[in-house]
């Protein structure tokens, strides 16, 4: 069930859930995780295609069409073209980014593993990722999936987020702890 009231959010459980149960009669998970991955880092890395996915100004016919080109061309065929396809011609595209969240959790509890999100500063090497997987085991109980991102503004550090849990260790954050406490002092 969906984990949070959000109608996106339930819409993307649904979506998602249909998504993993297809997946595994085709005993094609980690492909589908690994092509919904390939079109998350597109998304991430390109406004117009973000723009395209949001913007209530497209019509379905137009959404659907450029979501097909665009999975063509980035060779995303099978179980998630055909899924990013009938997505776009239900109008669901704007709650995209929620159903990958949503696929991988529920492929990582299939799997008996925990996920977590990981947002670091800069990309993190093989030896630090598997550092942290260890940490967060030991949190969990389980085996953790991670889903890496980068961002830049936060300086150094990590933010960590683990079900209803968020561990923030980033540098802005922590020097905009530090400003708005010498806002009180002053």
């Amino acid at each position: 069930m969906a984990q949070s009231s959000s109608p996106i959010s339930a819409v993307a459980e649904r979506y998602a859930g249909s998504l993993f149960e297809l997946a595994l009669q085709d005993n094609s998970v980690a492909k589908v995780e690994a092509d919904l991955a390939s079109f998350e880092a597109m998304l991430n890395g390109s406004d117009d295609l973000s723009r395209l996915i949001n913007s209530p100004v497209f019509s379905s016919e137009d959404q659907a069409k450029a979501i097909a080109a665009i999975a063509d061309k980035a060779n995303i065929t099978g179980l998630v073209g055909n899924f990013l396809r009938v997505v776009a011609k239900n109008r669901r595209l704007f709650a995209v980014p929620g159903m990958i969240k949503a696929f991988r959790r529920i492929a990582a509890d299939h799997r008996g593993e925990a996920s977590a999100e990981v947002t670091s500063a800069h990309a993190l090497t093989d030896a630090q990722q598997t550092e942290l997987k260890a940490a967060l085991k030991g949190i969990a109980g389980k085996d953790v999936a991670i889903a890496m991102t980068v961002d830049p503004s936060l300086l150094g550090g990590l933010i960590v987020k683990m079900g209803s849990r968020q561990i923030d260790t980033s540098l802005k954050t922590k020097l905009n702890s530090l400003k708005l406490a010498l806002k009180e002092v002053g």
